[in-house]
């Protein structure tokens, strides 16, 4: 394998959509198309989810924090939470799942990542759309919903899925016990992130530790266009945008150097 990064400007000008494309369908393929129930499963698992908690909460207390209907509530914050999750947990992986492919010159790393970012992304705001869809339809919420803090926060799980994503797949391919560090590390991100409470019930010092979830504030943002009278005033999109950017060009920057280590160990 070549330890340097071959030079787009040899290339004809459509090389890198061809080759992200052509990654993106190998993807699909492989993750979706060994089963015939593969993009079936990919709705099943967030629906029996929300499914669980839904029944679980729905047993030991009267109300959702918001509103009246327990499967919106749980809904709108582990739909949000599992973008970023599945965001981050597929660009972690991008190097190491597409490393054969990687050893063709008209293929880079960068590819490779963009291409699991792109497939999973698309994906999931499928799910999304089609999950939220029957929620509304099954439960008859009769809610007003309100477009743009939804598109607002999914844009924010996705920028911070990929620059996270991006963090770790450095971090995993020079040092791979970080892997398993990360996981520990962030069990308490399902909690954490806002999915089965509201910012504003948490005591004051639990505030403040977790504003600096980026997550939390998209499902702040993603609950405001579900829920008219709720105002998620915590929710700081510079902050949010920031964190994501600062991660992506720190780790396109690493990735750049360090690429040719990585797919070489």
């Amino acid at each position: 394998m070549s330890n340097s990064t071959p030079t787009r400007g040899d290339m004809p000008a459509l090389t890198p959509l061809r080759s992200i494309l052509a990654l993106m369908l190998r993807e699909m393929g492989s993750t979706y198309g060994d089963s015939p129930g593969g993009y079936v499963w990919a709705i099943l698992q967030p629906i029996g989810m929300i499914a669980i908690l839904t029944v679980g909460f729905s047993l030991i207390i009267k109300s959702p924090a918001l509103g009246t209907s327990f499967i919106l509530f749980y809904a709108t914050g582990f739909l949000t939470y599992s973008m970023f999750n599945q965001l981050m947990r597929a660009v972690l992986a991008a190097l190491k799942y597409s490393k054969a492919m990687l050893a063709y010159p008209r293929v880079i790393w960068l590819d490779a990542i963009l291409a699991r970012f792109l497939l999973n992304a698309l994906t999931f705001l499928t799910v999304f759309c089609i999950v939220i869809t029957g929620v509304l339809v099954f439960d008859d919420t009769r809610t007003v919903i309100t477009i743009q803090p939804i598109i607002v926060g999914l844009m924010i799980c996705m920028f911070s899925g990929l620059g996270v994503g991006m963090i770790n797949c450095l971090l995993i391919g020079l040092f791979p016990v970080w892997e398993v560090i990360w996981k520990i590390l962030t069990r308490p991100l399902f909690i954490a992130s806002g999915v089965i409470f509201i910012y504003e019930d948490m005591p004051r010092m639990v505030q403040d530790i977790l504003w600096w979830n980026p997550v939390l504030h998209a499902t702040g943002l993603v609950r405001t266009g579900f829920y008219p009278n709720y105002h998620a005033s915590y929710v700081s999109l510079t902050y949010c945008f920031a964190f994501s950017m600062i991660l992506i060009a720190f780790a396109l920057l690493m990735l750049w150097n360090k690429h040719a280590k990585i797919l070489n160990r």
